[in-house]
């Protein structure tokens, strides 16, 4: 079928990929708008896997001052260079990530740098919750399983939901960012402060 600049502007106006990788999408969606952006999602992830691997040295610390002054968050977000450190899209997502951790509190960047004795801590406790419920003995783990994959969606910050699009993960929108830009993106370490109270630091 044929497809109009138009429907191939649009496109990516709402995914940030290039015009032929849009017409392609479209071509292959049949003029399905929401099935080519969800193609060209999965081609970003793709992308962005093989990406992954790259040496990430270059990027920038940003700072966010919540209104009102009492939270501030110092983060330090990288990619491969300093040329895309400076691009409008990678600031805007160093500020949206900064802003998120602000508003959610994480207490680390993956779910591989929690301390193993505060996973086991939570474990015990959800364990204890389940056999106070009455739950039977044989499904106890399983619902612990499920407590603590809920448990890291909520202190670890690429498994947090993003603040302006639950739908997605703030991995997801590193995800995004990466297939749009075209470099591999992480981010490295985060420091929050919020007055009156000790400061959550991933190291």
């Amino acid at each position: 079928m044929g497809i109009s600049a138009q429907e191939v502007k649009k496109l990516r106006d709402r995914t940030g990929a290039g015009m032929m990788d849009c017409k392609k999408a479209l071509q292959e969606a049949d003029g399905d708008m929401d099935q080519a952006v969800e193609l060209l999602r999965k081609q970003g992830i793709a992308k962005a896997e093989k990406k992954s691997s790259r040496s990430a040295n270059e990027g920038l610390v940003t700072s966010y001052i919540h209104p009102g002054g009492r939270i501030g968050v110092l983060l330090e977000i990288n990619c491969e260079t300093d040329f895309v450190a400076k691009t409008d899209d990678f600031q805007q997502l160093a500020n949206d990530v900064a802003m998120q951790i602000a508003a959610m509190s994480p207490i680390a960047v993956q779910r591989e740098e929690i301390d193993s004795t505060l996973i086991e801590k939570e474990r015990k406790l959800y364990k204890e919750q389940a056999l106070d419920e009455g739950k039977p003995e044989h499904i106890v783990e399983k619902i612990v399983d499920g407590r603590i994959e809920k448990y890291f969606s909520e202190v670890v910050l690429l498994e947090q939901p993003f603040v302006k699009e639950t739908d997605k993960s703030v991995q997801e929108l590193i995800t995004d960012a990466v297939a749009t830009l075209g470099e591999n993106i992480s981010v490295n370490r985060f420091v929050r402060y919020e007055l009156g109270e000790n400061s959550s630091e991933e190291e």
